[in-house]
């Protein structure tokens, strides 16, 4: 398969994967091997990934345009304020937090094992989660232990790569009593300036040595708008289907996905 075509696919399966809570990282490895990339591949550089990740937040800063303007015009209101105090505090705790862990040694597992069970494990949770909660009135205030508890569950899907990072905050949120709209949106809101905040970092970290394969500019152009689109259109149908369904539809998917990811490793 031509690279052009290999990255536009990527950027599809990034586009849809990355705030849908069902493990981008499982999704992307599953492509890899099916497209049979080289471990050389410009498509599997760390500037590629940051690349098409960066073209995802852009689609949600895009979503969330109205409350983007909310913030900047009536960060004066309490409301407004108390929100943008919470979405900081939970960013802070990532990125210390995340710090930490660079620090002390923490790598992307290179088994594709701990990716499947995890992805496997989220979505059993997301079904024993949503059979818990029927019935249950849901709150749609974000409290400071929700916004902390989101922080604490952006690291453990740093920790556990295939846990998803929105399908860990997302439960968080949930099993903390939060309806799935709120919980949704400020999972989303607080993964623009944690991915983009992880996209410089992993940038300045890749110009600071040779990259092993020249930045191949058509690939990451059309990999990133690609998955700017698809990321749009993904967030804007979840945010609807959220209104009237569970995330039991989700679970199933992930352990279908973790299965089907195990067999593959064997």
């Amino acid at each position: 398969m031509q690279d052009w075509l290999a990255a536009i696919l990527l950027g599809v399966i990034e586009g849809i994967t990355e705030f849908l809570p069902i493990s981008s990282t499982g999704h992307l490895l599953l492509a890899e091997h099916w497209l049979k990339l080289p471990e050389t591949s410009f498509l599997r550089s760390d500037i590629f990934n940051v690349g098409i990740q960066s073209g995802a937040v852009l689609a949600v800063i895009a979503v969330f345009s109205s409350r983007v303007k909310e913030f900047a015009t009536r960060f004066t209101e309490p409301a407004t304020r108390e929100y943008l105090l919470k979405l900081g505090a939970a960013f802070l705790l990532t990125a210390v937090g995340g710090l930490l862990l660079k620090k002390a040694g923490l790598k992307l597992p290179k088994d594709v094992a701990p990716v499947a069970w995890a992805t496997l494990a989220g979505g059993v949770l997301f079904i024993g989660l949503e059979h818990w909660l029927r019935g249950k009135p849901a709150a749609m205030e974000i409290t400071w232990t929700v916004a902390l508890a989101i922080g604490v569950g952006q690291l453990l899907a740093a920790v556990f790569p295939g846990a998803s990072r929105s399908g860990t905050t997302i439960l968080a949120a949930m099993a903390l009593g939060l309806g799935r709209p709120a919980a949704t949106e400020f999972s989303f809101l607080l993964g623009v300036p944690t991915l983009l905040a992880a996209g410089a970092y992993e940038t300045m970290k890749a110009l600071k040595v040779s990259p092993a394969v020249p930045v191949d500019w058509v690939a990451l152009g059309l990999g990133t708008l690609v998955s700017a689109i698809t990321a749009f259109i993904a967030v804007h149908w979840l945010l609807r289907f959220i209104q009237t369904h569970t995330f039991v539809v989700f679970g199933w998917y992930r352990v279908a996905l973790g299965g089907a990811i195990l067999l593959w490793g064997r």
